[in-house]
């Protein structure tokens, strides 16, 4: 019997200094394929999201870290580490002497007005690879501005295409700046320094700007205002509401369908499946010639409820399907095929419903192997991993240090 094949990324050392959505579930992602994550949090309050939102009881009545930090950062290790101190700034660089990566995303410059910025990390380590992330990237006239996903989507011009016809801009309860820009952005770009500095001995500071990561990927957006000559209104374009083919409508129980038959044979196949041939020459129109399309296939709908089409459809190949709550979506056989949810012991009791990885490999079993950990739960492993005593790990938490 062969030995098990090592994770795709077995090996990786990564310093993990973010906070909140981004950055937390970029480096899980990372340790969720096999690299060492060490999750690093102030001395203080640490992550906010360990607090940020419903927080279930545990048996003895204490509160256990919220299920929204639990989700984000499992597999990996925890250190608390005063970096405002002199000794905590060192036991960062002998840390990052050996680590392959480090990942902050903290505003452009904190780092090193904390004396542990890149050149300083990188003096100690040539090859490492630094990542920062941050809302409007380390340069430029918004380097020194908070913000949100909100305010990224907005500034890249995506937010003023989000909604419905004649409706003010929608606010998306999915980050897209956030997880498009701070956390898949990220992953990439430091997994192509890694490739690198491998190769060549040499790291790089890698500079993730999640409102450039929205405008990046603006694709449709931007064909559809080259296209009008500006930009076109919301809810207008052929991919935001202004066909009759790439719509959803309400069933007779309040419920939605998603209908994506942008192909003139799976509109062909929707109209026939519907009883409604009629509708085959209006495909790909927009504007007031969509309307009487639009109004006939919301007619139909609203008929039966959303089972009825569920199962009517489910045996017609034209990209009709139905709209999920997020309960369905986890019970959903799609998911449990894919593995995509993935149920494990809630430190509060009862289970925690975890998200799998993106990505599938061959050779490799997605697993978690670790919880998300408590606030410095591994200090005294990692730093007797860096060459620290007994008794200078003592003399480091005497001193608040860790």
């Amino acid at each position: 019997m062969s030995a098990q094949r090592p994770k795709p990324l077995a090996g990786l050392r990564v310093l993990d200094l973010t906070r909140l959505l981004p950055g937390p579930l970029a480096t899980m992602h990372l340790a969720d394929l096999g690299a060492d994550v060490v999750k690093i949090e102030d001395t203080g309050p640490g992550d906010y999201t360990r607090v940020l939102g419903h927080r279930r009881r545990k048996p003895d009545g204490t509160r256990a870290d919220t299920d929204f930090f639990l989700l984000i950062n499992r597999n990996k290790r925890a250190l608390r580490l005063d970096l405002k101190q002199a000794a905590g700034r060192e036991v960062f660089v002998r840390l990052a002497k050996d680590a392959d990566v480090v990942v902050e995303g903290f505003r452009p410059g904190v780092m090193a007005k904390l004396g542990v910025g890149y050149d300083v990390l990188a003096a100690a380590n040539p090859k490492l690879v630094y990542c920062a992330i941050s809302g409007y990237g380390q340069d430029g006239p918004l380097a020194g501005m908070a913000g949100h996903d909100i305010n990224y989507v907005g500034y890249a011009g995506v937010g003023d295409q989000m909604g419905r016809e004649g409706a003010p801009p929608t606010v998306p309860n999915f980050q897209i700046g956030d997880l498009l820009g701070g956390t898949m952005a990220a992953v990439m770009g430091v997994l192509a320094a890694v490739i690198d500095a491998r190769a060549t001995g040499r790291g790089r500071f890698v500079d993730v700007s999640m409102t450039d990561a929205v405008l990046a990927h603006a694709i449709v957006p931007l064909v559809e205002t080259l296209a009008a000559g500006r930009a076109p209104p919301r809810g207008t374009t052929m991919l935001a509401g202004g066909l009759a083919c790439y719509n959803v409508y309400e069933t007779a129980d309040g419920r939605w369908m998603a209908v994506g038959a942008l192909e003139e044979k799976f509109w062909h196949t929707l109209c026939d499946t519907l009883g409604a041939p009629e509708l085959k020459p209006l495909h790909l129109v927009f504007g007031e010639a969509a309307r009487p399309a639009k109004e006939k296939l919301a007619a139909i709908f609203a008929s039966q409820p959303q089972a009825h089409w569920t199962a009517v459809f489910a045996g017609a190949d034209c990209c009709v399907t139905p709209i999920l709550t997020m309960e369905e979506a986890l019970a959903h056989p799609l998911f449990a095929a894919r593995g995509m949810v993935v149920r494990t012991p809630h430190p509060a009791g009862g289970e925690l419903p975890q998200l799998g990885p993106p990505v599938k490999f061959s050779e490799f079993a997605f697993a978690v192997e670790r919880g998300a950990p408590r606030p410095g739960e591994h200090s005294e492993e990692v730093l007797a991993a860096a060459g620290y005593t007994g008794a200078e790990i003592a003399r480091l938490r005497e001193e608040g240090v860790i």
